[in-house]
């Protein structure tokens, strides 16, 4: 992979270097951190030369819907959250300060725009699953079945509604037990036994709340257009979560560590590197001068050894640093979580995320539907 210098960079491109800059941070250009002088950053030639090519010639309308569906312009206004100068905000509020201090409960009613956000209980005792993802889908559809469509509800009333099924997701993941009158953080550090966690899994699910139009927000919001029930649309965003291109994203940083376990950490990263194939979890389209997440969760505790021979290899060959996926891989070990700890976090947390979305969505009464670009066959008329 080639990069460039910025004043290469600039030159091909025929611009000023805030241009430059602006392009970095809506993801249109790839940044890195330059090897030889980290004070500079290198630029990925081949989304140089795309743009410059754009340049060249007249944007088509199709051009420009197609290249915003991959990390491209801004496609629907939302006041929710921003990534802007490499950081994350909600509301206006840096997420790394609000994790500082603030419970999920709290982030809720940010982003919400409510009072206080109680988070009740199942009515009856329910055991922690063995598989908690598939009790929250499992209790969503039934939800989703029953539930009145969302369209024509006043906000009051489905703020309301979202409240109770944010419980129901909580309880449905982690039971119902004597912790159900905790902040949902000591709720999960009380189920997996790990007080010690408390800490970090109130600052993660606060990092992870939300995160600008990413997929599983823009299926929910896709849901929330059509009136569909609140719950439905939760549904669509807690599916869509599953990918390995998403929540799942762990499971790749976990079997790296493996491989690293089995041979070495400077083994398994060269390895991954001499077959054309990106390190798990380092670099992030969004921040090019790295994952302010994943810097403010990495900080709060010591990462296993392996974990942390990968991150310095991995930066050194490749310039690249964690995200928040690597970040969360890495505070499952070093806390003796269950595997799986990512991907609850992440679903609890990012469901916050989407009822604000929805919410907005609802107000916007507005169908979310674009067209194909059709690449088919030619179209016969006999």
């Amino acid at each position: 992979m080639a990069w460039l210098t910025a004043s290469q960079a600039l030159a091909a491109l025929g611009v000023q270097p805030q241009t430059l800059y602006a392009n970095v941070s809506r993801g249109r250009i790839q940044a890195k951190p330059d090897p030889q002088d980290p004070r500079r950053s290198l630029y990925k030639s081949e989304d140089v030369k795309r743009l410059a090519g754009r340049k060249a010639g007249r944007r088509t309308v199709a051009s420009v819907a197609a290249e915003a569906i991959g990390w491209g312009d801004p496609v629907l206004p939302s006041s929710i959250s921003t990534i802007a100068d490499g950081r994350l905000w909600y509301r206006g509020k840096d997420a790394a300060v609000l994790a500082a201090t603030s419970t999920l409960e709290q982030v809720a009613a940010l982003l919400w725009e409510t009072g206080e956000v109680p988070v009740p209980a199942s009515a009856h005792p329910v055991p922690m699953p063995d598989r908690p993802l598939e009790a929250a889908m499992i209790t969503l559809a039934r939800r989703a079945a029953m539930d009145l469509p969302a369209y024509g509800r006043s906000r009051a009333v489905l703020v309301v509604e979202a409240s109770d099924i944010f419980g129901e997701v909580v309880s449905a993941m982690l039971g119902a037990d004597n912790a159900a009158g905790l902040h949902v953080h000591a709720r999960l550090a009380w189920v997996w036994n790990a007080p010690d966690a408390e800490d970090c899994i109130r600052r993660a699910m606060i990092l992870l709340a939300d995160h600008e139009l990413n997929a599983s927000t823009f299926a929910a919001r896709v849901a929330a257009s059509t009136g569909a029930p609140l719950s439905a649309s939760m549904l669509a965003g807690l599916a869509t979560l599953t990918g390995p291109l998403h929540g799942e994203a762990y499971l790749s940083v976990q079997a790296l560590v493996r491989t690293a376990q089995a041979t070495s950490p400077g083994f398994a990263v060269r390895e991954l590197l001499a077959q054309g194939r990106a390190i798990p979890a380092f670099g992030h389209q969004l921040y090019p001068n790295g994952d302010q997440r994943a810097v403010a969760l990495l900080t709060q505790f010591k990462p296993g050894d392996v974990y942390r021979e990968i991150r310095e290899v991995t930066e050194m060959l490749t310039g690249e640093q964690p995200n928040v996926d690597f970040a969360l891989a890495a505070m499952t070990d070093a806390f003796g979580l269950p595997s799986s700890a990512p991907l609850v976090l992440f679903a609890i947390a990012r469901s916050v995320g989407w009822i604000a979305h929805i919410l907005e969505q609802q107000s916007m009464n507005q169908l979310i539907r674009p067209r194909a670009r059709y690449t088919g066959p030619p179209l016969s008329l006999s």
